[in-house]
């Protein structure tokens, strides 16, 4: 067995260990989606089939029991369909090249499945990801049932099998570190390309529009190798980049603007996740800059917050620290009105101007499975009154960070026209977001290979 097999057989050995000796454990792969008439959307993976098997094809399963063993239902090999559509490896084949200790065609899984399941005592599965589950496994437990006459066993219990996967994927393995890096390199690069080309673009004179600097993108991730963007590429100039979750459109990217780019590869099942804000032309004006240093200061403060020990929320109390004090000391807000940086933070002044929190896991999904919440404190629950909405907010101690887990840190600002807001504030929008992977002293920046620094970025779009 190859050393990539091994890892994938070793996961799903932690897995059937969890479950118990009686225990199953089934783990559907995703369909594939049509997109319109006779052509489906690219097809992507399940992340948790995809984390215990390295199997890309559509239409498969994999069951887990207690005692080890793995059972793949997958598509037969069909020549016809494979002139049309592929390659498929078959069940035949599986066995060896995937390490599971048998395999069917997908075909099979509602005979086998009822067999499979008798004399168990707890059914585990994914929980709410893949429509129409539950309803499948009742299907196959009510065959279960009605043999139960006969002697047969039923499970009793329906488990989640999330919560065993979740914790598995939160602390990434050298390999997974080391593909995330090459992912990172590449959205790096891509980030560059896209910087430059604005610039270039417009010193010749050009019209420049958000797709063409998201066409820049897509070149670069597919010639670094990546599969795919790992999320729909966020390419926003001017006021846009104050919609948060705003997509590469028609709009013009014009001198004297800003430009943000939200955008990653998904590289060999792992997602990058990077965000840079440029000046379209390669200057920032002296608003710009003013607000461009803040946030970058703030995203060194949670920088330096991220280690080994350290709680998930501890970079976004660094990072509002440092934006609370910033947006007095701007005149962003009116200390005459909000009163001092702890009176902002206290009653979420800063929340006008940065309304989301400062990272979130990064893995196999660009949000990444994972709690927020320690397992050994989840019995603590502290209830305050959110000063904003007057809601009731239950709080639980938030996760210890452990060498291994791979987070973003991306603190921003979002300058609406508003009542009392500077006029020559207006619609700049600036976030900053790396990938950080959590180290015993602190973390390791894995995206910095596109700079970050203002005067290094102008640089560069002079280049």
């Amino acid at each position: 067995m190859s050393e990539i097999n091994t890892t994938y057989a070793q996961r799903r050995a932690r897995v059937a260990a969890q479950i118990g000796a009686e225990g199953i454990a089934i783990i559907p792969t995703s369909l594939e989606r049509p997109r319109n008439r006779d052509s489906d959307f690219l097809y992507r993976h399940d992340s948790y089939f995809y984390y215990l098997t390295g199997f890309t094809e559509p239409n498969a399963w994999l069951v887990i029991t207690g005692d080890g063993k793995s059972t793949l239902f997958c598509a037969p090999k069909d020549l016809e369909r494979e002139i049309w559509d592929g390659f498929r490896l078959g069940p035949d084949a599986a066995p060896a090249a995937l390490g599971v200790d048998n395999a069917m065609a997908v075909a099979q899984l509602d005979e086998q499945m009822p067999k499979l399941l008798e004399n168990r005592d707890a059914v585990w599965f994914p929980f709410a990801i893949h429509e129409g589950l539950e309803a499948r496994v009742g299907g196959w437990l009510n065959k279960v049932r009605a043999r139960v006459r006969y002697g047969a066993l039923c499970p009793e219990q329906q488990r989640d099998l999330c919560a065993i996967l979740d914790e598995m994927r939160l602390v990434k393995d050298a390999a997974e570190q080391d593909t995330m890096r090459r992912a990172a390199q590449i959205s790096a690069r891509a980030h560059i390309r896209a910087m430059q080309l604005s610039a270039k673009m417009l010193r010749e004179g050009k019209d420049v529009r958000e797709y063409h600097l998201d066409a820049e993108l897509l070149h670069e991730f597919r010639l670094g190798g990546s599969q795919y963007p790992a999320y729909g590429s966020i390419v926003a100039a001017g006021a846009n980049a104050c919609v948060l979750h705003y997509r590469a459109d028609v709009a013009p990217v014009r001198k004297g603007e800003l430009v943000l780019i939200d955008a990653g590869c998904e590289l060999d099942g792992y997602a990058s996740d990077i965000t840079r804000t440029f000046p379209a032309d390669g200057k920032y004006s002296g608003p710009q800059r003013a607000l461009y240093d803040l946030v970058l200061a703030s995203q060194q403060a949670a920088v330096d917050a991220t280690r080994a020990g350290a709680r998930f929320t501890d970079p976004h109390d660094a990072t509002v620290k440092v934006l609370a004090q910033g947006m007095l000391d701007v005149g962003l807000l009116d200390r005459n009105k909000v009163g001092s940086a702890q009176d902002v933070i206290d009653n979420r002044s800063y929340f006008q101007f940065y309304m989301h929190r400062t990272g979130h896991w990064l893995g196999m999904d660009v949000h990444d499975c994972g709690s927020y919440v320690e397992p050994s404190q989840v019995g603590e629950v502290n209830e305050r009154k959110d000063p904003l909405s007057g809601e009731i907010i239950k709080n639980r101690p938030s996760r210890i960070l452990k060498p291994g887990m791979v987070l973003t840190i991306e603190p921003g600002l979002y300058v609406r026209p508003g009542e009392g807001v500077p006029e020559k504030f207006h619609n700049i929008g600036i976030r900053i977001e790396d990938d950080a992977i959590v180290t015993e002293t602190g973390c390791e920046l894995i995206s910095r290979g596109v700079p970050v620094m203002a005067d290094e970025i102008e640089a560069l779009m002079r280049a």
